[in-house]
């Protein structure tokens, strides 16, 4: 088995949740940076990363990194790299690329470059000059910021955020990898009561019935490396095997989702059902107007709406308004928001005991954190 370098690709305000989880899974050589977790492994660390990280966004093997600011050491540079050792003589790259503050800006001429680089690594390799590509995808990224480029495989294929389990969402879903931060930034855990009351396509209830199981995220999904000659089916299958062992059948949370949406928490009970966590989330279709606290110490975990359409503004104020005087009523509960409204405080009636810059989307965020005490102990 090799020594691997990858990189785990992370929302802006998320690397310190993810660095958590890459350690969790006993890899090793953690750093972070910016958007990303860097970490090393070996083939059966593609899989175990893939199936169990919760707030990745992809996994990549990183190929090299190097300053580049012609083409020409673009190209030498690139074509040095071990290509062969991941994609066969059948292989079909694609390139995909960026380039941010960067000598070398033109990203479609950059991706050309790369892309001419490894085919004459590869017939080098392989002492061809013709390639069918019939077998197995990869792609490949060049990124560069100023001037230092990075170059990586992706082993993920589609986003790690697709999880399987919603085909169909609601306008504007939370992404499955954002909500499951939120819970894992939150004091809850699986013996307290967890309540979204604007669940939508039931994301935030989903992801934590899925933690506390135990579920691997990527149990429900398929993944670019699986077909890749270098890792194998072998590794795959043991992977999947002890991820399936590992889920807590037996762990019933109490958890509940509710939206005004009747169309909506139909989605919702769809989606709990494909994600194996149907019998322990209650769903509702409710107001936010109507609700009443299911217990004590319980912990509420919501992405309300932000009130960014014309004609929402009041409405969505309204709402945060009552909200918060519903929290006060028992203050043994935590609450835990993500909105894009910048006086949301006031409007809740009360300062944020921690507040965390997020990106939802392409939105600018804050997720605003209202800690209870915890619960004492049976």
């Amino acid at each position: 088995m090799s020594n691997i370098n990858f990189i785990a690709s992370s929302t802006f305000g998320l690397e310190a949740v993810l660095k958590r989880e890459v350690i969790a899974l006993g890899f090793k050589n953690v750093k972070t940076y910016d958007g990303r977790v860097e970490f090393t492994g070996d083939e059966t660390t593609i899989a175990k990363a893939n199936l169990w990280l919760r707030c990745a966004g992809r996994i990549w093997i990183k190929m090299g990194t190097f300053k580049a600011v012609t083409f020409d050491e673009l190209f030498e540079q690139t074509k040095a790299l071990p290509w062969g050792e991941w994609i066969t003589e059948d292989g079909k790259f694609t390139v995909v690329g960026k380039s941010v503050k960067s000598t070398l800006f033109s990203v479609p001429d950059c991706q050309a470059i790369v892309k001419k680089a490894v085919v004459e690594k590869l017939k080098q390799k392989y002492h061809t000059d013709w390639f069918d590509e019939t077998g197995a995808s990869y792609t490949i990224q060049v990124g560069i910021l100023k001037d230092i480029v990075t170059l990586a495989i992706d082993t993920s294929g589609s986003g790690l955020h697709k999880r399987g389990y919603r085909e169909n969402a609601m306008i504007a879903p939370l992404k499955e990898t954002l909500a499951s931060a939120m819970v894992q930034l939150s004091y809850w855990r699986k013996e307290r009561i967890l309540l979204d009351p604007f669940c939508g396509s039931g994301t935030i209830p989903i992801e934590a019935a899925m933690i506390a199981r135990n579920i691997a995220p990527g149990l429900n999904r398929k993944f670019a490396s699986e077909q890749w000659e270098r890792i194998g089916q072998k590794i795959w299958k043991q992977q999947r095997i002890e991820a399936y062992k590992a889920i807590k059948y037996d762990v019933m949370p109490e958890i509940y989702g509710s939206d005004i949406d009747a169309e909506a928490i139909a989605l919702a009970k769809e989606n709990a059902i494909k994600a194996g966590v149907d019998d322990c989330i209650q769903f509702e279709v409710k107001s936010c107007f109507d609700l009443k606290l299911p217990g004590k110490y319980g912990v509420l975990i919501t992405n309300p709406p932000y009130g960014e359409r014309i004609g929402e503004l009041k409405e969505v104020e309204n709402i945060y308004r009552v909200l918060g005087e519903l929290m006060q009523q028992d203050k043994t509960w935590s609450t835990y928001l993500i909105t894009s409204m910048e006086y949301f405080e006031s409007l809740f009636g009360r300062k944020a005991d921690k507040k965390r810059k997020l990106f939802n989307g392409r939105i600018k965020t804050d997720y605003y954190q209202f800690e209870g005490p915890r619960p004492p102990k049976n």
